[in-house]
């Protein structure tokens, strides 16, 4: 007798291959984004650092400086430890994005058939907007991890696995962490909701100790409690944390906006994040699993997610620059759109394994495709379109540069006010640099920014001019020096 397909070595470590070549695709995939694209910062990340250099929970500390601080932590003792650069401005995101992977792949392989997981999370870690999200120094990331792990945990409680007085507390150190995070709570009454509604969720938390939940609870309050402080002092905060905006936005317009972002492929738009945020295939995979949505509604799985997108759906029309935080429902859906298409091709051929395999063929191309051309429009997209590389300043790379050339030098750096703010955190790092917004009577070395410059023109000839080959207005600093080496 011949051998059979499950007899060959590949076929048997499929799973294996499968997930190590997952684990070198995320590391190459966000060292690539945290290293090299886009390659600089936006001004949204400069805003975050600033907020991140300043955060204090002292007594008198700014309620409204609350939002996102757990990232903020992070990313405080990210500057503290490697100083300002693109790269410690960026590390927190990248270390969240990694472990949002790793959160991915627990939560496909524990809602999914291996094979699903492991095409599913290829095609969603070579996403633009999940790479664009893992390497933008932004609390952005924060709305994926925090979705993520609150499945992740939420799964592990609901099905009595080992360890699970660790779950319990991780469930709920997670959820009291994600209430600092706006539209988070959205997830919370998702589940909340899934529970009350399926009868099996409903079993399951019946049989769960109520002493031990109680405790979980207690030290979810003790995380809470800056934030409790916070909302006592300033409650206009809920309504940030539940998205609700100050002024009431024009509804239709956001509707369009929404629109284009999802589903405009005719007229593709390009700035800091490239629409439409998903490719043509992946609203395809999305459009089934939303099909299979309604034809299995009666899964705790399916409460979940409906309840969940019901309740983010006016959030995210109220708030468009929130749109990220659909990116985990939305996830899940293409991962039960893929469930779908591998299910409807093997019920065709139920007991020919050649024809399985060989129909896999067509489905291959279509997968390999999709991460190809996701990975393609990222990199392509954010280093050389000139509509979204305008968005990323090289400024901290090159006068990071300038100033080692120039250490041990006495250097004042010229800025404008609106500038101060950030190159403080700098001149935080570097002792022999002072930041100010006038040009000093003396100093060995003098650097004026760009805008600076502008305002503050001198009669005296500039050694270096520093410049960006990446910006219109290429030329980003001015130097001076008194004496030269």
């Amino acid at each position: 007798m011949g051998k059979q397909i499950t007899d060959y070595f590949l076929y048997r470590r499929r799973y294996i291959l499968g997930y190590t070549t997952i684990g070198v695709l995320v590391l190459a995939l966000l060292l690539l984004a945290g290293l090299f694209t886009p390659g600089g910062i936006r001004q949204a990340e400069m805003q975050s650092t600033v907020s991140s250099n300043t955060i204090t929970l002292s007594p008198t500390f700014d309620p409204v400086s609350i939002v996102n601080i757990p990232y903020k932590i992070l990313q405080r003792a990210s500057l503290v430890l490697f100083g300002l650069s693109n790269f410690s401005i960026k590390l927190p995101s990248l270390i969240l994005g990694a472990l949002s992977v790793l959160g991915m792949l627990i939560l496909f392989k524990t809602w999914f058939r291996r094979n699903v997981a492991v095409i599913s999370m290829a095609i969603v870690i070579t996403t633009s907007v999940f790479l664009f999200m893992s390497q933008d120094g932004t609390p952005s990331i924060v709305y994926l991890f925090w979705s993520i792990w609150l499945l992740v945990t939420a799964t592990m409680v609901s099905r009595a696995s080992r360890f699970l007085a660790l779950w319990k507390v991780a469930f709920f150190g997670i959820v009291a962490l994600s209430l600092y995070t706006p539209l988070s709570i959205y997830l919370i009454l998702a589940l909340i909701g899934a529970v009350i509604l399926h009868p099996h969720l409903r079993y399951l938390v019946r049989r769960l100790s109520k002493t031990k939940l109680l405790l979980a609870a207690v030290c979810a309050l003790v995380l809470l409690a800056p934030l409790i402080d916070a909302l006592i002092r300033e409650p206009s905060l809920t309504f940030t944390l539940l998205g609700i905006p100050s002024h009431m936005p024009n509804i239709w317009h956001n509707i369009v906006l929404l629109t284009k972002q999802y589903f405009d492929f005719a007229t593709p738009s390009t700035s800091v994040i490239m629409t439409p945020i998903y490719s043509l295939g992946s609203i395809v995979l999305i459009l089934l699993g939303v099909l299979r949505l309604f034809t299995t509604k009666y899964t705790a799985r399916s409460y979940l997610i409906s309840t969940w997108l019901i309740l983010l759906t006016p959030a995210v029309i109220l708030n468009p620059d929130f749109s990220s935080v659909s990116f985990v429902p939305i996830m899940l859906l293409m991962a039960m759109g893929v469930s779908t298409l591998i299910q409807n091709w093997y019920r065709l051929f139920p007991r020919n394994p050649y024809a399985r395999v060989v129909g896999l063929i067509p489905l291959a191309i279509l997968i390999g495709g999709m991460i190809a051309s996701g990975f393609d429009r990222y990199v392509y997209g954010y280093l050389y379109d000139p509509n979204v590389a305008v968005n990323f300043s090289q400024d901290l790379t090159l006068v990071n540069t300038e100033l080692r050339t120039d250490a041990g030098e006495s250097t004042v750096l010229v800025v404008t006010s609106d500038e101060k703010p950030f190159y403080d955190v700098l001149a935080l790092r570097h002792k022999m640099l002072t930041v100010q917004t006038v040009p000093p009577v003396s100093s060995p070395v003098v650097i004026l920014t760009r805008n600076a410059y502008s305002l503050h023109l001198t009669n005296a000839t500039p050694q270096t001019i520093v410049t960006d080959s990446r910006t219109e207005n290429a030329d980003r600093f001015y130097v001076y020096k008194t004496n030269t080496k």
